[in-house]
Order: C-alpha cells, then sequence, then structure tokens
C-alpha cells in the first residue's frame, strides 16, 4: 500500500496524521472506486487507500465523514486536505477516459457484424460505442485544459494526442479499426459531409460538456493512414482576462492601456500562431468597452461574446470576407473596429485608411517581432506613408508555461541556459533557480498554465522616419530599444528572475535568430 508508511507513523503522532499532501500521494484506483464522482465532488471529498476494511479519505470538512460511512459502507479515517487540493485530485482521479476500453471492445465486437462501419455510425444512437469514446476524449480534453485534441491514424492504430499549455502529449493508443467511424461520428456532430474522405474540411460543434459551453472547431485532412482530424477547443465558461492578468508588467501595462485610449490610429498584435494574439485583443476590448462607444469586430471564428459588442462571423460560402466585411463596418457609424487577422493586401488596406479617418482599429498579425510586423504590411505593398502614418503601437507576444506552484524546488541551469541570461544582464533569483519537480496537478510536467511575454513598440518620431525611409529590420528594432523598448526576451529573462518560468522554457519559446 503506498502510503501505509506515512499512516503508520501517524498512529504514534495523530497531530501529523490529521493532513495528507494530495500534491505527492496519489489516489488508489481502487479506492476511487468506491465512491462517485458526483458524491466526491459534492462531499470535497476522494479516497486515497484501503487500510484492510478501512478506506483512508482526503476531506475539507471533517463533518463529511458520516455521510462518507453510509456511503462507503466502511469505516472511514478522515484525513484534511486543503478544498482546491481535493478538486484537483478528484479531476486527475476519475478520468473521463475511464472505461474506454470497454467502450472500443463493445465497438470491435459490433464491427465483426457489419461491413461498413462509417454507415452505421451514420444513423448511430448516443448508446454507441463510438459515440461514447469520442464524448470521453472531449470531456477529458475539457478537464485537462487542453486547446486541442489530435486524431491521427496509422495503419492499425489510432493516436490521441492532447495540446496542454502548447506541448502535445500522448493520451490514448486506439485500434485502428474504430479511426473511420470515430471520424464519421465527429463530421456528424460538425455538420461535414461524412462521404468525402480526400479533401479537407472545416467545421464547427457548439455543445455543453459537464455544464459547460463549448465550441469546437474541426479539421479533417487526408493522411496516408486515413483521416485526420483536429480539434480547436474554445472553453467559454474560462473567464476573459484583463490586461494586468495576462502577464504584462505595471509599466507596461500602463503604457498600452494610455495607447488604447486613443481616438484614432492602429494597433497591431503580432506572434505566430497560438501565441495567444485572440486572447490579449479581448483584453483590449475589455478596457475599452464602454456605452459611449460603438464597437465593432470581424473575426474568423469569434471565439467569445461580447454582450455590447456588436461581432461579425467570417462566412466566405456566404461572401462574408474580412475585406468585405470591413467595408460594410465602415457604414456602421464605428469608433472601435477589431480585425481578427490582417491576412492579405485588400483587409490590411482597409484597415491602414481607417486609422487614418477617424477610427481606432486593433488587429492581429502574422510576425515574428514587433519591428517584422511593420515590414510585414510593407511587404505587402501598403505604402511607407500610409503604415508610418497609422500603425501607433505594435505589440508582439509568446506564451511560456509557468512553474507548477504546487511542486517548485531548487536547482542549478545548464551552462548555455546561463549564458543565454548572460546576454540580456540577468543573473538569475535572488533565492536561486527553480523548476517544477512534477507532481500530481501538473500532470508531472513541472508546468501548470501560462503567461504571456510581451514586446511593446509605440511608433515615435525616430521609428516613423525609419519606416518612411524603408529602413532594414535591425535599424527599426534598435531605434525602438533606444526610445524604451523591452525585447521578447529581455521580458522573459524578468520571469525568469522572478521564478515565473524557467531559462529552457524561455529558450523554447521565444528564440529568435538574430535577436
Amino acid at each position: 500500500m503506498r502510503l501505509r508508511n506515512r499512516w503508520d507513523e501517524s498512529a504514534a503522532a495523530p497531530a501529523r496524521a490529521a493532513r495528507i499532501d494530495l500534491r505527492t500521494a496519489t489516489p488508489a484506483a481502487e479506492a476511487t472506486a468506491l465512491l462517485a464522482e458526483a458524491d466526491a465532488r459534492r462531499l470535497d471529498a476522494i479516497p486515497v487507500a484501503l487500510d484492510g476494511d478501512t478506506v483512508v479519505v482526503a476531506v475539507a470538512d471533517p463533518a463529511a465523514v458520516t455521510e462518507l460511512r453510509a456511503l462507503l459502507g466502511r469505516p472511514v479515517k478522515a484525513l484534511e486536505a486543503a478544498p482546491g487540493d481535493i478538486r484537483l485530485a478528484i479531476g486527475n482521479a476519475y478520468r473521463a477516459l475511464t472505461g474506454i476500453d470497454d467502450r472500443v471492445r463493445d465497438f470491435e465486437a459490433r464491427d465483426a457484424l457489419r461491413k461498413a462501419a462509417a454507415k452505421a455510425e451514420t444513423a448511430a444512437s448516443d448508446d454507441a460505442p463510438v459515440v461514447q469514446v469520442v464524448s470521453m476524449v472531449i470531456t477529458q480534453a475539457l478537464r485537462d485544459r487542453a486547446s486541442d485534441i489530435h486524431i491521427e491514424p496509422s495503419a492499425d492504430r489510432v493516436r490521441v494526442r492532447y495540446r496542454i499549455d502548447g506541448a502535445l502529449h500522448d493520451v490514448l493508443d486506439l485500434p485502428g479499426s474504430i479511426g473511420p467511424a470515430a471520424v464519421s461520428r465527429i463530421k456528424i456532430l460538425a455538420g461535414l459531409n461524412i462521404v468525402e474522405r480526400r479533401r479537407p474540411q472545416d467545421g464547427q460543434i457548439s455543445t455543453e460538456v459537464e455544464g459547460r459551453p463549448v465550441d469546437i472547431r474541426v479539421a479533417t485532412t487526408a493522411v496516408v493512414g486515413g483521416e485526420k482530424v483536429v480539434m480547436r477547443l474554445l472553453d467559454k465558461s474560462r473567464p476573459l482576462y484583463e490586461l494586468r492578468q495576462l502577464g504584462m508588467p505595471d509599466d507596461m501595462a500602463a503604457r498600452y492601456a494610455a495607447q488604447l485610449r486613443s481616438p484614432y490610429g492602429m494597433v497591431i498584435c503580432a506572434g505566430p500562431t497560438g501565441s495567444g494574439k485572440t486572447t490579449t485583443l479581448y483584453g483590449s476590448l475589455g478596457e475599452l468597452n464602454s456605452p459611449e462607444r460603438n464597437i465593432m469586430t470581424i473575426e474568423d471564428p469569434v471565439e467569445y461574446t461580447f454582450p455590447s459588442i456588436n461581432q461579425i462571423q467570417i462566412n466566405e460560402q456566404a461572401g462574408v470576407t474580412f475585406a468585405g466585411g470591413l467595408r460594410s463596418i465602415l457604414r456602421q457609424d464605428p469608433d472601435v473596429i477589431l480585425v481578427g487577422e490582417v491576412r492579405d493586401v485588400e483587409t490590411a488596406r482597409i484597415a491602414v485608411q481607417s486609422a487614418l479617418t477617424g477610427h481606432f482599429v486593433l488587429s492581429s498579425l502574422h510576425a515574428t517581432d514587433a519591428a517584422s510586423a511593420l515590414h510585414r504590411l510593407l511587404d505587402m505593398g501598403i505604402e511607407t506613408f500610409l503604415v508610418a502614418s497609422s500603425v501607433t503601437t505594435v505589440l508582439a507576444q509568446r506564451l511560456v508555461r509557468r512553474i507548477c506552484p504546487h511542486c517548485r524546488e531548487g536547482y542549478q541551469p545548464a551552462r548555455e541556459e546561463l549564458a543565454f541570461l548572460d546576454q540580456f544582464g540577468v543573473r538569475g533569483p535572488a533565492d536561486g533557480f527553480v523548476r517544477g519537480r512534477g507532481c500530481n496537478f501538473c500532470a508531472r510536467t513541472g508546468f501548470l498554465e501560462r503567461i504571456g511575454v510581451y514586446e511593446m513598440m509605440v511608433i515615435g518620431d525616430h521609428v516613423r522616419a525609419l519606416v518612411l525611409d524603408k529602413a532594414p529590420h535591425t535599424a527599426i528594432r534598435a531605434a525602438a530599444r533606444r526610445e524604451g523598448m523591452r525585447t521578447l526576451q529581455e521580458e522573459g529573462a524578468r520571469l525568469v528572475q522572478a521564478g515565473t518560468t524557467t531559462v529552457a522554457e524561455l529558450m523554447r519559446s521565444i528564440y529568435l535568430a538574430g535577436a
């Protein structure tokens, strides 16, 4: 029994036995199986092990012991734990994927009696094994805070992976026979053509998982082993962040908020895919949202809805494109316009001209850093005087994983990590370098959640003159630094110094060649 030594010692020292550390104590499966998940959540209690006929239970409130005895039908030994730790342990112990092997076996048994699994699943009931498998995979992804689900077929297996905090993790290995049926089920939910298996398709699922409204963007494509599916999860129950919650230091957040109060001009959020640009734009809208402003957005897709903001969803089949939608917005007397993404020269030109005609424009753009965002507009063919006159601020960003607060420990970084920090004059935290050891709450990764790293370039006279002269990237970047811009690497080094993330994570996430 995993925790017997600790409990045996507690018999001689009752005061120490009163609590249990759920960061390191992993509940045994045979113990958690005795109590239903709904009862565990209601009582804020979780069985952690069996001690003979006695069930050892972690509880937030000892008053729950009486009801636990009735539910379990056994003697109960209670150990106290923090309510938050218990809820995290419940989420880890009661996996939505529990029992998926039984569903797969049911599916394979039925599959032996039919020739076309996909055709049979077209009229699948909610009790069909493949329906339950897909539901379990989505439910567990939401519990694990996954942003994406990858379903990847090969010759005889189907691999399921979750992207959690920006990194992919293997979760399941399913038999290859269930692959076509699972893809067909997802296509049905997303309103896609289940017969078409060669061409890529995109769709959307709006559903509710464990009482939480969720939007799922579905993309399919044909690969060598079959059809690969990626599902992007948008948990609408998660709160929208304010600027200071995103990771900006106080002085940068204050400067950025001041830029948002400009009556006109263009603010660009730049970064690669998955760097949190949309979250920053929504945080910016939260600063701007007020009854006296007409705020309109055009997005693909509309990820989160604001009750007091007019949002337009791109629908290219209906002729609603970024450029066309932006033209229609300009006829709606807007004060603030959010363009979800500048993808082409036509959209860029309309956005820039809107910023010059008295509108305040927010937009995202794919670029590696702040100076590159200006060059991206110039490369699209936008005239230098339009870019120099319209763009007021460029915010480049990345996301880095936070060190898990439950399992922090000291360590000595490798020589190359220290050399990386030395470039920016950072010597490390005063109390020494820290990292996550790995615990139950962070799935043994040492990281939990992510934080933004920002590089803010306010377009001053010197930078504006360089843009007009089509100066190279290095000259614009150097001028911005002289005017007070802190680079992504410098801001990341600040997070290492504060003990928020590690040097290795910094190097993985925001390394820029030649920077």
